[in-house]
């Protein structure tokens, strides 16, 4: 079985769980639509088939997304972060990010608080 290139496991740094978080981004909005967790595998097949391909964490599977629901993320691109333990994969979404059906998963999890002390922000 094909693994993946060495050149590119060896800029990895992986979790306790041999995993990197891989942030998932409209290729031409910007948009931040989700984040996944990818193993060596996921992003070997993530980089070769053009779907992108994830690592459960709750189920132990791998899983291509759309592959259920018909909402496909196409792969334009795939960077890595100076550090090494992020991925940043630039995709063509065809419908819904999110699993509840929102466009992101963001705007599905929604907005937090956010109070600033002055003092604290240097203004």
């Amino acid at each position: 079985m094909p693994t993946l290139d060495p050149a590119v496991a060896s800029r990895l740094k992986r979790d306790d769980h041999g995993l990197v978080a891989a942030i998932v981004q409209q290729h031409d909005t910007r948009e931040v639509l989700m984040l996944g967790w990818m193993d060596d595998e996921a992003l070997r097949r993530t980089l070769t088939s053009g779907r992108v391909t994830f690592w459960s964490r709750s189920r132990q599977e791998y899983w291509r997304k759309g592959d259920t629901s018909g909402h496909v993320q196409h792969v334009r691109g795939v960077r890595i972060d100076c550090d090494g333990d992020a991925l940043l994969v630039e995709v063509d979404q065809v419908g819904a990010a999110c699993h509840t059906g929102a466009r992101t998963c963001f705007d599905a999890g929604g907005p937090l608080p956010v109070t600033v002390d002055e003092a604290e922000d240097g203004r």
